[in-house]
């Protein structure tokens, strides 16, 4: 049992698989820092906290989210949800133009030689050292 427990872990794709994962968090706190200290301070949404919108469920009237919850409220915080939502949209676009950057910055493979050509007669593809298309059996230059 030990030795196939072994195989598995030394298989190439868990150890691949587990290099991503760590590899992934560490990325993950670099995206959000990233957000956190350099996008999001300049734009106006910064600025912006929707964490103390709420609805009250037991009727009662409090001025903020803690004081609802304090008092033992029954609440619906919506406001969270929003701040939630605001920071994944804004992480997803961090993210995805990162990976635009990353994307542009490969290097991309040479174009393979044309190994056809079109007989300027009957417009068919044919191979590039023809001398005489195949189909029409004209003369080519």
């Amino acid at each position: 049992m030990f030795k196939e427990f072994k195989e598995f872990i030394m298989r190439g794709n868990v150890l691949d698989l587990a290099v991503g994962i760590i590899i992934g968090a560490a990325f993950g706190k670099i995206v959000t820092s990233l957000v956190n200290d350099i996008v999001m301070p300049p734009i106006l949404l910064g600025k912006a906290d929707f964490g103390n919108l709420f609805i009250d469920l037991s009727g009662g009237h409090y001025a903020t989210l803690d004081a609802a919850k304090k008092a033992g409220a029954a609440t619906i915080n919506y406001g969270m949800f929003l701040n939630t939502v605001v920071d994944f949209l804004v992480v997803a676009f961090v993210i995805f133009m990162v990976v635009k950057q990353a994307n542009r910055m490969k290097r991309q493979p040479a174009l393979a030689a044309p190994t056809t050509k079109e007989c300027p007669f009957c417009r068919t593809s044919i191979p590039i050292q023809a001398t005489r298309c195949p189909n029409c059996t004209s003369q080519l230059g």
